[in-house]
């Protein structure tokens, strides 16, 4: 019997959500108002995020398993922004907050600088209804 190869790693996903987020943010950067698309987006720029920062205890514990805890540790703080951004994201737009997310984004931004987009791949069918699915996770 052959070796079973996850082709789904945390990686992969990373990496996908990551480029899935610089697209939304360079479209966002080029919106004069915050509309109901933009609005959209934004709640799916949470939901990468958030996605992204669950890859990371998932490949750091993998390098904890071999007993290399200073290397998961430090894999941890370099991608503690995700999860931190997700969460300073959601308040902003759970709060319409929306004078403090030109700040935010340009924070974020720095994080997707490598991420080169010649064209868009994302389907504007991809952020429809994000923004009332976060909207309705709302603590009551």
């Amino acid at each position: 019997m052959g070796r079973v190869i996850n082709t789904d790693s945390p990686g992969k996903r990373r990496n996908n959500l990551m480029r899935t987020s610089a697209e939304l943010i360079r479209r966002l950067s080029q919106k004069q108002e915050i509309d109901t698309d933009a609005k959209n987006m934004l709640a799916l720029v949470v939901y990468c995020l958030r996605g992204i920062d669950e890859t990371i205890d998932e490949s750091a514990r993998a390098w904890e398993k071999r007993d290399y805890w200073i290397k998961a540790e430090e894999f941890r703080e370099r991608w503690r922004w995700a999860g931190n951004g997700a969460d300073e994201l959601y308040a902003i737009v759970l709060q319409e907050q929306w004078q403090s997310l030109p700040g935010l984004m340009a924070r974020l931004f720095p994080n997707f600088s490598d991420i080169t987009i010649n064209k868009y791949t994302r389907s504007e069918s991809l952020w429809q209804g994000c923004y009332a699915r976060l909207i309705s996770e709302k603590p009551s």
